[in-house]
């Protein structure tokens, strides 16, 4: 459920580029981030994800555009930028020779948090991610996903007004992905914030209020997953029958349809896909053996926006296409 407020952006960018010699990793990128909100940017490794993200968080100067976040240029109010957000790494950054108090206290000093208020706010955020048992248990002895949730623990100590997280559930295991989920949804009951967050997951742009799909340093869409699932309209219909040749000729001339053959079956794209089943029953001429409908999911929109899947981008991605930058 959206927990967004009313007033300026959080977030505002215009016209972003970033260039690493004859490589564009940002390509005039614009978008505004409403305060409460938690927000996707949806894209394959290499789209562009993790350097707007360093720009915002002022870890990269960006070469041309505007950027703010709370109000402050990223460019001229640097600090004032940085006391504003939290920030969780892909990587993991939290110093495992420490309990998990004292990398909170190490970071609370690095933040100037008030000492009066300090006790506090470690017990609020440790319990919030479920480790207020374990705060005096040293971080090498934690999974990937405690660890996860450590540094999101440690991004909320100085209430920010702005968590940023880079692939938060990257490396983790189904399990601890979807709980990683569960935390941020307490997170959202509990902190006035606006969370910005990356992913190349497709089921975790599902939990966002907005997504921005990203490819190649481009925004090719933007808006609700529900609004986006509905921009490219129609329904899959997947049907068996017992003559697909006789099938497809029926669906060309008397429904004028397009189907295409996968996998032994039909597939068909129409509108109101569940209401459509009975005529095709009654009307195709052909026996049906099953059928299957199927709503749009974010892969068939990022296939519409992109011409391929996300998994299929990941794969073209080498290794050294993006400067990995800023990540300490």
């Amino acid at each position: 459920m959206t927990q967004e407020g009313s007033g300026p952006p959080a977030v505002t960018v215009r016209g972003l580029v970033k260039r690493y010699g004859d490589v564009t990793a940002v390509d005039g990128v614009d978008l505004d981030v409403r305060p409460g909100e938690t927000f996707g940017f949806l894209g394959p490794n290499g789209a562009g994800k993790s350097t707007t993200i360093n720009i915002l968080c002022t870890l990269v100067k960006p070469t041309a555009g505007t950027a703010a976040v709370a109000g402050y240029d990223v460019r001229t109010q640097r600090d004032e930028v940085r006391r504003s957000i939290g920030l969780v790494f892909q990587e993991s950054t939290v110093d495992n020779y420490l309990t998990a108090e004292q990398n909170l206290r190490f970071h609370a000093d690095l933040y100037g948090v008030e000492r009066a208020g300090l006790a506090a706010r470690l017990d609020q955020v440790l319990e919030m991610v479920g480790l207020a048992d374990r705060r005096r248990d040293l971080v090498e002895k934690f999974s990937g996903g405690m660890k996860r949730r450590l540094e999101i623990a440690r991004g909320l100590l100085h209430a920010p007004q702005v968590l940023f997280l880079d692939e938060p559930t990257i490396g983790l295991d189904p399990v601890s992905r979807a709980g990683m989920w569960d935390y941020l949804a307490e997170l959202r009951q509990r902190e006035d914030i606006t969370v910005f967050l990356t992913t190349h997951y497709l089921d975790e742009a599902e939990h966002c209020d907005r997504i921005a799909i990203i490819n190649a340093g481009k925004i090719v869409a933007l808006d609700t997953p529900a609004a986006l699932k509905a921009s490219i309209g129609a329904d899959r219909v997947t049907i068996g029958t017992a003559d697909d040749e006789a099938a497809m000729v029926a669906l060309r001339d008397r429904f004028r349809l397009d189907p295409a053959r996968h996998g032994g079956a039909i597939t068909i794209s129409v509108e109101g896909g569940e209401q459509f089943v009975p005529r095709l029953f009654a009307e195709l001429g052909v026996p049906i053996r099953s059928v299957s409908v199927a709503r749009p999911t974010l892969d068939d929109v990022f296939v519409a926006y992109t011409g391929h899947t996300i998994t299929e981008a990941d794969k073209f991605a080498g290794p050294g296409r993006m400067p990995m930058v800023g990540r300490r």
